[in-house]
């Protein structure tokens, strides 16, 4: 029995021969150069690995699927496993071709198309902001002219907000139109259009396992996930077991899962505005484990890791997720993306504030670091838990002036 792995990312992230010591299978590793150079990687060798291998321009090169599936035929592969954006839908497409268990197409790609997911949204009558499949250019003018500015211009199939642009004049609008490609090689239109939902942003994550909901908690971000190119610590924290938003968020979370479905065992992160005026509206779900410290947070709040334990139930290996609860304690996370500049200090790990449970930095000092290139290229993250919301939200503001204090960039 051998899996391929798909896997965009860092390794030491996803110990994949710690997860399945317990498997006796073989695995299979297909993965991105440049992720594996950018987090100072070297592929695995040695038992469980029969093979290892990482490709350029994997995140959308179509030579990354028939790679696939050629070692799919070399190796005799029985299991695909898939953890990240860009691999979700090559996995589905996969175990479709070659009668493999696990996400298909169908539910792959409303959790990853979000033309598809809106639609399914709409069909279930959850709401969404009013949007359109741009078919031509003209067709965000006419947009512009109905709902006016600002309009929200993202890819169809993208990922960490890249592309994503707040259009807030029409000027605005004909430059983002001459830099980006409406359709694709064959012809398929890659761009929506939406209407700018003024709110907070909230999000719902957890994990399915044996098909039923085993984790569910929401959290809400105070920062624009767009603007990765703020200098601010973007500060993004579990809400109250008692806060009636929650209640509100878990039941909506729940609607959203019926309505589009998915495999017997994955994880999911669910991005919901919350009006001004109270109303609950779907950005975007995937069925995919968080990015940034959600997934460490969610670790805090249910004891476990919600990429690990789907990748094991769904090779047939045993988990103790228990029953589905509330989070004894919450946690939030402190986020800060990268700016240009020579690092020329770092604060000491050894003198970090209270209830830091995971502080990690992405340059040493002396490196010249680049500008953010999205809302994943972090200079730190921290991961800070408290018995509630509010001590929760004190510790996270420490953490953030300790490392201001400690910090010289330029």
């Amino acid at each position: 029995m051998t899996t391929l792995v798909l896997h965009r990312g860092s390794l030491r992230a996803n110990p994949y021969e710690r997860w399945l010591a317990d498997h006796g299978e073989k695995l299979v590793l297909l993965g991105s150069a440049e992720q594996l150079a950018l987090f100072g990687e070297e592929l695995p060798t040695g038992a469980p690995y029969l093979h290892a291998e990482v490709l350029a321009d994997y995140d959308t090169g179509p030579h990354v699927l028939a790679r696939a599936a050629e070692l799919v035929e070399e190796f005799g592969v029985t299991d695909v496993v898939a953890c990240q954006e860009f691999d979700i839908e090559r996995a589905a497409v996969l175990r479709e071709r070659y009668g493999l268990p696990g996400q298909r197409p169908d539910t792959a790609r409303v959790y990853r198309d979000k033309w598809e997911m809106k639609r399914a949204a709409a069909r279930a009558g959850i709401p969404v902001a009013d949007h359109t499949l741009l078919r031509s250019p003209g067709d965000l003018d006419a947009f512009a002219d109905r709902h006016g500015f600002p309009v929200v211009l993202k890819p169809r199939k993208g990922a960490l907000s890249v592309g994503v642009s707040v259009l807030r004049s029409r000027e605005e609008l004909r430059e983002r139109l001459r830099e980006v490609e409406l359709f694709d090689a064959d012809g398929s239109p890659q761009w929506l259009a939406e209407a700018f939902v003024e709110g907070s942003m909230c999000h719902i994550d957890g994990t399915v396992l044996d098909g039923r909901i085993a984790t569910l908690w929401p959290s809400q971000y105070q920062y624009a996930l767009a603007d990765f190119r703020d200098r601010k610590g973007r500060v993004d924290i579990a809400l109250d077991v008692a806060d009636p938003l929650a209640r509100r968020l878990v039941a909506f979370g729940e609607r959203v899962l019926r309505a589009f479905g998915g495999p017997e065992h994955f994880a999911f992160h669910i991005e919901v505005f919350h009006t001004a005026d109270g109303e609950l509206v779907l950005c975007e779900a995937a069925s995919r484990a968080g990015g940034a410290g959600v997934r460490d947070v969610q670790q805090v709040l249910f004891g476990f890791d919600p990429m690990e334990y789907p990748v094991r139930r769904q090779l047939g290996l045993p988990v103790p997720a228990g029953a589905r609860r509330d989070p004894e304690r919450l946690a939030g996370q402190l986020l800060f993306t990268k700016r240009p500049g020579v690092l020329r200090s770092l604060p000491d790990p050894a003198t970090l504030p209270p209830g830091v449970v995971k502080y990690t930095t992405y340059a040493e000092v002396g490196q010249t670091v680049q500008d953010a290139a999205h809302s994943g290229d972090f200079l730190a993250a921290f991961v800070v838990t408290g018995a509630d919301r509010a001590e929760t939200e004190a510790r996270i503001r420490g953490a953030e002036a300790w490392f201001r204090a400690g910090l010289a960039i330029g």
